[in-house]
């Protein structure tokens, strides 16, 4: 989807669940979030907020998210820059 899909994204995640007894991590779902609006920052720090991981982000990283601040978020919230394609798509759907 887009950024503007990311309230419905979430809403969905939460529900589903919820169905199962889980949390959203525990869900086998993918949050890629493609960095080309500055909305996106909104929407990164709200995934954040919620305690969502393993988010993949790019294709090239925000100015702020700089060595350090990466190293945070990698090692609290597992987020990966989108790298190789072939090797991001087998990471994502494994």
């Amino acid at each position: 989807g887009q950024c503007n899909d990311a309230y419905s994204a979430i809403k969905i995640a939460s529900a589903l669940a919820n169905a199962f007894g889980t949390d959203v991590n525990g869900l086998p779902l993918s949050f890629i979030l493609s960095w080309y609006e500055q909305k996106a920052v909104a929407i990164l720090l709200t995934l954040l907020h919620l305690g969502i991981k393993n988010i993949r982000l790019g294709p090239s990283l925000p100015a702020f998210v700089t060595p350090d601040v990466l190293g945070v978020l990698v090692a609290n919230f597992n987020i990966k820059p989108i790298g190789n394609v072939q090797e991001d798509l087998k990471d994502t759907l494994n």
